[in-house]
């Protein structure tokens, strides 16, 4: 990940240097994240030749599994089809190299630093600290149109596995175990945390609990779970399994909202003492997902931080 973020820096002429390098302490930037089309900080891929569009796209994939890799594509790919849906009077440009890199502090020398990939439906959020701890949260997906129904694409769906996991956990759930987990007839418009920088306290464990679930259940849910762990690269997706461990599954909780059948407005989250996994597909006549992953205590690494911290600048060490 160092090896790529340099790669690309070196790459830059000077005044690509100056969008693409943001500070580290700028916190309020460096926790700036959005799915939405908008104006962001950075350098997008627009403005880099392509040399400098394949290290970028380097440094994507030392954060994403293969799989998770194709999936971004995938993503950035269905802008021109949204475009067409949407008509010459559409309010934005739809340009799949309207994606932007940012990256916090200097790879080379400094101790902390990160980067942000991010632009309409992908947020890659990455925060490394002292060379040997990294945060990886949050990721975020979405697609729009999630099914694709018209044109050389038809019947593609960049983010299957987040909608039918999800759904066929519900369908499998008895009377008394949908009494719990599902919330209302009515899901919510979008996902409840938003663009939150830091979700810790802001949604209570609502639903179903998994030790409430059969044992086929429980398997389902951790797949479901896995569809989003499984966005980070092997050796990451393991080192998150085992963070998770450290809660008990028995923290997990299942919780829906809005109908079951295809094509209808739903939502869903999982959320355990350590993560949260959020789901929501009502827009657009229910052909708009939206689906983040969370790390309830250490979005934007502030748990690594707050110890590193510690250890450099302990009460009454001068500095």
């Amino acid at each position: 990940m160092q090896d790529a973020a340099i790669a690309l820096i070196q790459s830059l002429r000077q005044e690509q240097k100056q969008k693409i390098a943001l500070a580290f302490a700028d916190e309020t930037e460096r926790e700036n994240w959005h799915y939405i089309p908008r104006d962001r900080a950075g350098l997008p891929l627009q403005e880099m030749d392509p040399q400098q569009r394949r290290l970028a796209h380097g440094l994507v994939k030392t954060g994403l599994s293969e799989r998770a890799y194709e999936k971004a594509c995938a993503i950035i790919e269905l802008e021109p089809v949204l475009a067409a849906l949407e008509g010459a009077g559409r309010k934005f440009s739809r340009d799949p190299e309207l994606y932007f890199v940012s990256i916090f502090g200097d790879p080379a020398e400094d101790p902390l630093w990160g980067w942000r990939f991010e632009g309409h439906h992908v947020s890659l959020n990455f925060t490394i600290v002292g060379g040997h701890q990294i945060g990886t949260a949050p990721i975020f997906f979405g697609a729009n149109p999630a099914h694709v129904r018209h044109g050389e694409k038809s019947g593609f769906r960049a983010l299957k596995e987040e909608e039918d996991l999800g759904r066929e956990l519900v369908i499998m759930l008895d009377a008394e175990q949908r009494h719990h987990a599902v919330l209302g007839v009515e899901a919510p418009s979008d996902i409840l945390t938003r663009n939150l920088p830091h979700v810790e306290g802001e949604l209570e464990p609502e639903g179903l609990q998994i030790s409430e679930m059969t044992t086929a259940q429980q398997e389902l849910l951790s797949d479901l779970v896995q569809t989003y762990i499984r966005r980070l690269p092997e050796s990451l997706a393991q080192l998150e399994t085992q963070r998770l461990a450290v809660g008990t599954e028995e923290d997990y909780f299942f919780a829906w909202a809005g109908s079951t059948k295809p094509g209808d407005p739903h939502y869903y989250r999982i959320h355990g003492s350590n993560f949260l996994a959020e789901y929501d597909n009502t827009q657009n006549d229910a052909n708009h997902i939206h689906a983040v992953w969370r790390d309830i205590q250490n979005d934007f690494a502030v748990d690594f931080l707050r110890q590193h911290y510690a250890w450099q600048h302990p009460p009454g060490r001068p500095g």
